[in-house]
């Protein structure tokens, strides 16, 4: 079973190493289980990081896979760091499925970009601001899970600050006519991203008005995930609100979102251009 937490990035790594290294090995997955005494299912979601890792399951693999032991021991010595929960684990409660499969790849990320085709990205909004828009569109929050959800966000934004994750945001200038809350709310919120846009290692893109169409109008949300791990690709994650959440990992097709969002930063005032005036 697949941690409740989601797995961090650390298991993904160990994880995908195993499999590596059984291909390697041109060990098939069957054999694998026949040395685990297990169903290949259970192989497979080991490399997935669908489930725990068991040092007795994960020694029984590397001997199979016949891997030296300078290889092999750091394998096993970072197995307790690959099991702990997440830092989000804690907030759990209040979080979807998808949502912990992303904050785990998004908290280790070296690069985030993403696109919003209404509204402020997430990770530049105010609490006040996401409070309220939470509570025009969800209004089955309760006030604690709210108060939660919004704890949530900030401490995304404060972790990915911390590590010197590098964002890139790029939204329509309708986000800054889209009154959430009231015009304090929004008056604030413009104010951050005045102040945002001038910090290093993030950059912001307003897409004014009166600019013509480009590659991503009308798409959904999108959001472009970098992990300095060659184990983990690029993650490319769409969002269909109200429906469902696309994670993409096969490399061509994030290649196709990446070019997508190039384009239309492209196309977009060039970062440090001053924000559009809202009436």
């Amino acid at each position: 079973m697949r941690p409740r937490s989601g797995p961090t990035v650390e298991h993904r790594v160990l994880a995908a190493r195993l499999r590596m290294l059984r291909e390697r090995a041109g060990v098939s997955l069957q054999a694998a289980a026949v040395a685990l005494g297990a169903h290949p299912a259970t192989v497979r979601r080991i490399e997935r990081a669908e489930t725990g890792l068991d040092a007795r399951q994960v020694r029984v693999l590397l001997d199979r896979y016949q891997v030296p032991a300078a290889e092999a021991e750091p394998i096993m010595a970072g197995l307790g760091a690959a099991n702990l929960p997440g830092w989000w684990h804690r907030w759990r409660d209040v979080m979807e499925p998808w949502q912990q499969e992303v904050i785990g790849i998004e908290s280790s990320s070296a690069l985030v970009r993403t696109w919003h085709p209404a509204l402020v990205p997430e990770l530049l909004r105010t609490p006040a601001y996401e409070a309220a828009l939470r509570r025009t569109l969800h209004h089955d929050d309760a006030p604690g899970r709210l108060e939660r959800r919004v704890e949530l966000l900030v401490e995304r934004q404060r972790r990915l600050s911390e590590r010197g994750t590098t964002l890139w945001a790029l939204f329509p200038a309708a986000a800054l006519h889209t009154r959430v809350g009231g015009p304090e709310v929004m008056a604030e919120q413009r104010a951050v991203l005045s102040e945002t846009a001038h910090r290093p290692l993030i950059t912001v893109q307003v897409v004014p008005l009166d600019f013509p169409p480009h590659p991503l109008t009308g798409v959904p949300p999108l959001h472009l995930l970098r992990v300095p791990a060659r184990e983990i690709g690029d993650r490319a994650v769409l969002e269909v609100p109200g429906a469902r959440v696309d994670i993409v990992d096969e490399p061509d097709a994030v290649m196709n979102h990446r070019i997508r969002l190039d384009s239309a930063c492209a196309a977009a005032p060039h970062p440090g251009t001053p924000l559009p005036d809202v009436p």
